[in-house]
């Protein structure tokens, strides 16, 4: 197949002398670790409720409450098109991008569990201050703290979950992420149907309930073990054969922790990590993991359907309980996607998943887009058939998202980049994901208000380049161990020829292995 070849060839002398059970300790660890993707998915689900919430909008943005009102002589595109009020969403991503180098430092020389009990903390402040706000620039402020959590947080889940993980189970460990992710997101809309029926102050409690996944991770984080590729990298080399052992349910870990080892003392060499990000050795990962798939996860658009998912449907002439409830219904749909990636991508591999959604998801947005522009007129509520079409074809869409882009934009990076590089390519991850997440949320209403249907045919055309990009620079990754992910590029038809064929330094510091 054109992006590389299969993913079911372990390759190295150790690989195959592996062994692993899966182990209480070892679910704790990865659950406890997991609930990091509550924080974030809660926070995406909760912000777009508030917003459309008429006793926030009154207490915080009276114009947009009072434009809410005016249906007719203003095109329902444009009712929601406010720089300050998309500014209160995107302040958290703006905060998120910056403390990820931060946790980038934490997450290396303090290890994976420092960074994400920082970040349960700093969520748990934002939560409060945003529950207890008397003004824009205090919520805003509570914004930045939340987006602090999620840098943090964001930066080292994902890589705790891909080292605990054996590698023949590692994609469904790693979307434990994306379920947590999906399930805050579900909550969320959940808990947002029921207080917008609570006035004046039910937008403070959906706000202020984000303390809870935050105080969950934290107290259960305060249990967790490092992980054993962190502890090699710190030097504590007897806890991290313990723990491994542990993880692992044997003591036949021999050569695992060969592996971790050699893959450390490559990484001691390296004294400025960000740098080596840009060596022709690592071009790969970057290129592809660093800056290919998070920003192309945000241009999928999804993210813009789940922050204003219930400002979309208001649009639309759903009214705000129905709002609410249609986007219950597509939040449903991803934690539904997330169980079916988790049980699946192991088996047909990452591109398989990438390729065959991002079809669907074209002939989704495409389908939006005419029906919008057939029937979307000037001031008027749409057709109650075409509503409940525009809802089906919606759910099919978060459905393929959600069990590609969404899982994959994390699980694809996290396993790329070689030890010495990874919390710093982790970072990059983080901060592009980010970076773009914050432009689309600042950037939608006004392109939705401008563009109008014309901005779901924009986005379909950019997954047609990112499927594109898929099909043909990344290589499969399945079932490969994470520490010899690199081997892959020396095969693969284009990357070979960037990084070479057998000659990239491995995990020992002498030329890999010929594959």
């Amino acid at each position: 197949m054109a992006g590389g070849f299969g993913g079911d060839g372990v390759l190295s002398e150790r690989a195959h002398q592996y062994e692993y059970r899966i182990t209480g300790y070892f679910i704790f660890a990865c659950i406890v670790a997991a609930l990091g993707g509550s924080l974030f998915g809660y926070d995406l689900g909760v912000s777009g409720g508030v917003t459309s919430m008429d006793d926030f909008l009154k207490e915080f943005f009276p114009k947009i409450y009072r434009r809410k009102q005016l249906h007719l002589n203003e095109t329902d595109y444009c009712k929601y098109d406010n720089q300050i009020l998309t500014l209160f969403t995107s302040s958290l991503y703006f905060a998120g991008l910056i403390s990820t180098f931060g946790a980038s430092h934490v997450t290396r020389n303090k290890g994976r569990k420092a960074s994400i009990l920082v970040g349960a903390v700093s969520f748990f402040i934002g939560a409060v201050l945003n529950a207890a706000a008397k003004n824009i620039a205090m919520l805003i402020i509570g914004r930045i703290f939340l987006g602090v959590g999620i840098g943090f947080g964001n930066q080292a889940v994902p890589l705790y979950l891909s080292e605990m993980a054996p590698a023949k189970i590692r994609g469904a460990v790693n979307q434990l992420f994306q379920l947590t992710t999906c399930l805050g997101i579900l909550i969320a809309n959940l808990i947002n149907y029921g207080t917008d029926k609570i006035h004046p102050w039910g937008w403070r409690l959906s706000l202020g309930l984000a303390t809870v996944p935050a105080t969950l991770m934290f107290v259960g984080g305060l249990f967790l073990p490092e992980t054993p590729n962190s502890l090699v990298e710190q030097g504590r080399l007897e806890e991290a054969r313990k723990v491994l052992e542990r993880v692992r349910g044997t003591t036949k870990v021999d050569a695992e922790f060969a592996d971790l080892v050699d893959a450390s003392n490559t990484a001691r060499t390296i004294k400025h990590p960000f740098r080596n990000l840009l060596a022709r050795k690592n071009r790969p990962q970057l290129v592809i993991g660093a800056l290919g798939i998070p920003a192309f996860q945000q241009l999928t658009g999804m993210n813009s359907i789940l922050f204003y998912a219930p400002v979309i449907f208001q649009s639309l002439g759903f009214g705000s309980g129905a709002a609410l409830y249609s986007s219950v219904i597509t939040s449903g749909a991803l934690v539904l996607a997330a169980f079916i990636s988790m049980a699946l991508v192991d088996k047909f591999g990452r591109r398989a998943f990438f390729l065959e959604a991002g079809t669907e998801m074209i002939c989704c947005l495409v389908a939006v887009a005419i029906t919008l522009a057939l029937k979307f007129g000037q001031g008027e509520v749409l057709p109650k058939g075409i509503g409940i079409f525009l809802v089906i074809v919606i759910f099919i869409f978060v459905l393929a998202y959600g069990r590609s882009w969404g899982p994959l934009g994390w699980l694809v990076p996290s396993e790329l980049f070689p030890l010495e590089t990874r919390s710093a390519g982790q970072s990059v991850v983080v901060c592009v994901n980010l970076l773009f997440t914050a432009l689309i949320a600042q950037c939608f209403l006004a392109s939705l208000c401008h563009l109008q249907y014309g901005i779901f045919l924009l986005f379909a055309g950019l997954i047609m380049i990112m499927s594109s990009f898929i099909f043909f620079l990344l290589p499969e990754t399945k079932q490969v161990p994470i520490e010899e992910i690199y081997l892959l590029f020396q095969k693969h038809w284009f990357w070979k020829r960037v990084v070479g064929d057998g000659e990239q330094v491995g995990p020992n510091g002498k030329p890999g292995a010929q594959v």
